[in-house]
């Protein structure tokens, strides 16, 4: 190994009440994706701040997929010399920060096209702040949770986030979208209800990541100097990329999850963007919509979660890219928005199931030793296309002046991922090892 090897994962799983903590972060974070990326701001920003639905789509395909860039570069960079420095809270601590600063400022961008800069650079540091949170997260979860019950709680974490995406938007549309003019003292000329959920979201995330902060354990540190974290991290890096190639499957794997998960990312990012341009919907509707969506989300993953012990986590991906494929398929041909609902609640019904069975399909083919190092590719592969699916929806529609075949790029990530997921040996629930 390269460095101190402080990848092991600690003996003894943490109590519940420091998992129930970790899982509430996926809770406070959602607000962000939910709010912020998905159903509100993204709105705001084209119709309010561009003006234009068209080109809104298309300069929000360009802030997220240039964001995702940044990402894909720093991300495993920055995971392996957190592996080396040991402690991975501080480095949560910090990025949590970032994205609500970041997201409280959103506040005073007002709706006029001068604001552009603003909006940008503020949605831009918000997403880098709220991912990089989410790797650390994430490679917690190996060292809390006992192996025969990593799904279990992966599949928690991403129901509770779904919840927790459904009460954030209530909150804001019942809270602030839809009050009474004058309730708040808001100037509705101003946008100022729409602007109040940018600062809900910022209080949100930080009072309930406050939790994992307080009463979830940490790696013990290492004691590397930053400089020698940085050498052994670089060099970790290399090692890990060399290790993965021993592990073909895996490999592929990792490459079909990069694909699917572009196209699934890409589907929230441009939610709200569609539906208010193609089908007219309000912000109130808009809101609604989401909050149904994330229902049948969270449903999906509750569900599903026997499947995945029934069948594997191959197999669970391969039904919901199916799923999601045929879902938003029919969402791009409809045109009366009674149908946009049916699928598009048809399609939030397989969101949960993917995210979670891949999450358990490679904690069950790793090898042990090599498992903190896996899952660190793990997040690296769901960041490293990142900015493809936004620039491709913003280019196309650009070039067709139509949302729909903007849009229609997302069916190739989804069935792309899938057919090379066909090649994948299925994983058998609580078996641990890796495919050669």
């Amino acid at each position: 190994m390269t460095g101190t090897d402080s990848t092991q994962q600690p003996q003894t799983p943490a109590r519940p009440r420091a998992l129930w903590a970790w899982a509430l972060y996926d809770w406070a974070n959602s607000a962000f994706f939910t709010i912020i990326l998905t159903f509100v701001f993204a709105r705001y920003f084209s119709e309010a701040v561009v003006g234009d639905e068209v080109a809104g789509t298309e300069y929000w395909g360009n802030i997220v997929g240039i964001t995702g860039i940044g990402i894909a570069i720093l991300a495993p960079v920055l995971g392996a010399i957190a592996d080396q420095s040991g402690r991975r809270k501080p480095w949560l601590v910090a990025f949590t920060g970032l994205c609500v600063v970041a997201t409280a400022m959103l506040w005073f961008v007002t709706p006029d096209a001068s604001q552009f800069w603003q909006a940008a650079f503020w949605v831009g540091l918000g997403i880098i702040g709220a991912e990089f949170a989410f790797i650390f997260y994430n490679a917690m979860l190996p060292g809390l949770a006992p192996a025969e019950k990593l799904g279990r709680w992966s599949g928690w974490g991403w129901g509770l986030g779904y919840v927790g995406g459904v009460v954030s938007l209530v909150v804001a549309l019942f809270g602030f979208v839809q009050v009474e003019p004058g309730f708040w003292g808001l100037d509705r000329d101003q946008a100022e209800h729409v602007r109040a959920t940018f600062v809900l979201v910022a209080v949100w995330y930080l009072v309930f990541a406050l939790p994992l902060f307080l009463l979830t354990p940490d790696q013990a540190r290492t004691g590397l100097s930053p400089a020698q974290a940085v050498r052994a991290g670089l060099g970790q890096l290399r090692e890990s990329l060399a290790q993965v190639r021993r592990y073909r499957t895996i490999l592929r794997f990792l490459v079909a999850r990069m694909l699917y998960t572009d196209g699934l990312a890409t589907i929230f990012t441009f939610g709200g963007v569609y539906a208010a341009g193609t089908f007219d919907m309000s912000t109130s509707q808009v809101l609604q919509f989401g909050i149904a969506l994330n229902v049948t989300a969270g449903l999906g993953a509750l569900g599903f979660a026997w499947v995945d012990d029934a069948l594997g986590g191959r197999n669970t991906i391969l039904l919901a890219l199916a799923g999601l494929a045929l879902s938003c398929g029919a969402i791009l041909m409809v045109e009366d928005v009674f149908w946009f609902w049916v699928f598009g609640m048809t399609l939030g019904i397989f969101v949960g199931p993917l995210q979670a069975a891949s999450r358990s399909h490679l904690a069950r083919v790793s090898p042990e030793h090599l498992r903190n190092q896996m899952f660190g590719l793990f997040a690296f592969s769901g960041k490293a296309t990142a900015f493809a699916g936004p620039l491709l929806v913003g280019a196309v529609t650009a070039a067709t002046d139509s949302q729909r075949w903007g849009m229609s790029t997302i069916l190739v990530f989804l069935l792309v991922g899938f057919a090379l997921m066909l090649t994948i040996p299925n994983d058998r629930p609580g078996r641990v090892g890796g495919h050669s």
